[in-house]
């Protein structure tokens, strides 16, 4: 009798192990998928060429949008408003491509001289042509054909609407050539507005010369052609 009793005692026990393994086991597992379903690491400016590249973007729309703050004309409000539309799709496209949305930067063009602030500013009206020309005193004399804004980067402006340009150094009607050295596609565009850099381009033109997945073309070639 005792004999089945310290068998029976033996079995509880084995089934007390293989319960206690399999839990944790179980636990193992549900840690493991806990683990595999954290929140992806976002990504800086610095760590992807696209986060860069839409950084950049958001850096100079945000720089057109200071300028026309600190010298504001009858259509700065509606300029304002259309820029920051402009600067919360970007911040969606950050986010889609795992980046750090709403951060900024500026492009190589920052560091180079431009036209003189205030008159940047005045020249912010996008059909004003008058205004537009003060808006070209750094680089608006280039002659046709001659190769413009050396050392700058190019990237979007995030812009709607027919393949064109925006520029702080090139009054509106300018034209101007963009070859991206990285795949040799070239898109010829107008500038039509004004924008915190050389050159940016819109969504339509900037698909024309870029590299798929890229929102920033570091080796890029730009001519004045008319």
């Amino acid at each position: 009798m005792s004999r089945r009793r310290t068998l029976g005692t033996k079995k509880k026990i084995a089934l007390l192990v293989s319960a206690a393994t399999v839990a944790g086991g179980g636990a193992f597992v549900m840690a493991s998928t806990s683990n595999a379903s954290q929140t992806p690491t976002v990504k800086s400016a610095a760590d992807s060429t696209v986060c860069q590249g839409l950084a950049t973007a958001l850096g100079n729309n945000q720089k057109f949008i200071d300028g026309q703050k600190a010298n504001p004309d009858a259509q700065s409000a509606a300029r304002i408003a259309n820029r920051e539309a402009v600067i919360a799709q970007i911040k969606v496209q950050q986010e889609a491509s795992g980046c750090a949305a709403g951060e900024s930067a500026q492009d190589s063009q920052a560091a180079q001289p431009s036209a003189p602030a205030g008159n940047a500013g005045n020249a912010g009206g996008d059909q004003n042509a008058g205004d537009a020309g003060n808006a070209g005193n750094a680089g608006g004399g280039a002659a046709a054909g001659q190769q413009v804004c050396n050392g700058s980067t190019v990237t979007l402006s995030g812009e709607g609407g027919a393949p064109a340009a925006s520029s702080n150094q090139f009054p509106a009607g300018t034209k101007l050539k963009v070859t991206n050295l990285d795949n040799n596609k070239s898109t010829t565009v107008e500038v039509t507005s004004v924008s915190g850099s050389c050159v940016l381009l819109n969504n339509a033109a900037f698909e024309q010369v870029r590299e798929a997945g890229k929102f920033l073309i570091r080796r890029a070639v730009i001519e004045k052609v008319g």
